[in-house]
């Protein structure tokens, strides 16, 4: 499964949500904003407002630390 994480840096929610995937071994693709300030736009476009954004093949996007949804893409 393709999982994305929108983040920024200095963010615990980000680091937290980054840590959970690890700990479950979830393969994911970290975008960076401060690295590409594009993504900004491309967040901005599908509707978030604050990170980290999770983006995973066949769930429904959401921001912000959720271990529940995190649960649920780490089976």
């Amino acid at each position: 499964m393709k999982v994305t994480v929108y983040s920024k840096n200095n963010c615990m929610q980000c680091k937290m949500t980054k840590r959970f995937l690890s700990e479950h071994n979830v393969d994911f693709e970290e975008r960076n904003i401060n690295q590409n300030p594009e993504y900004v736009t491309y967040l901005k476009e599908q509707g978030f407002q604050s990170l980290p954004v999770v983006e995973a093949a066949g769930h429904k996007a959401f921001f912000g630390f959720r271990p529940d949804q995190l649960q649920q893409i780490a089976g």
